[in-house]
């Protein structure tokens, strides 16, 4: 598990996350362990809580792996709902409108970091 405190906490490495993929990973937002999940797209880096709107559930159909559907979204495995990945709304499903709790990192020299 990973602290955040004033200083960068580094996630990952940037290789470890796949281009146009994604890459779960737990770390302390808020005081509280939480399992984040990350898009890579190029050389950027998004990151989301790893919870659907919907029903407060994990995203994943199995730890760490993810659905994407042909239109390139993200599709919570449990009830279908699917989040565009720039801002993480959600495009269709039962939670259509709201959106996923983004979490800020940023990408320096190859590492993955929680602002």
């Amino acid at each position: 598990m990973l602290r955040s405190d004033a200083s960068p906490v580094e996630l990952v490495a940037l290789d470890a996350v796949p281009d146009q993929g994604f890459h779960a990973v737990e770390a302390v937002i808020d005081g509280e362990a939480e399992p984040l999940l990350l898009y890579r797209d190029g050389a950027e880096v998004r990151a989301w809580l790893n919870v659907c709107p919907h029903a407060g559930r994990p995203l994943d159909w199995a730890p760490g792996q993810f659905l994407k559907s042909r239109e390139g979204h993200l599709v919570c495995a449990v009830h279908g709902a699917a989040f565009e990945l720039q801002q993480g709304l959600c495009v269709s499903g039962p939670c259509k409108g709201d959106a996923l709790r983004a979490v800020p990192v940023r990408v320096e020299q190859g590492r993955v970091l929680l602002d």
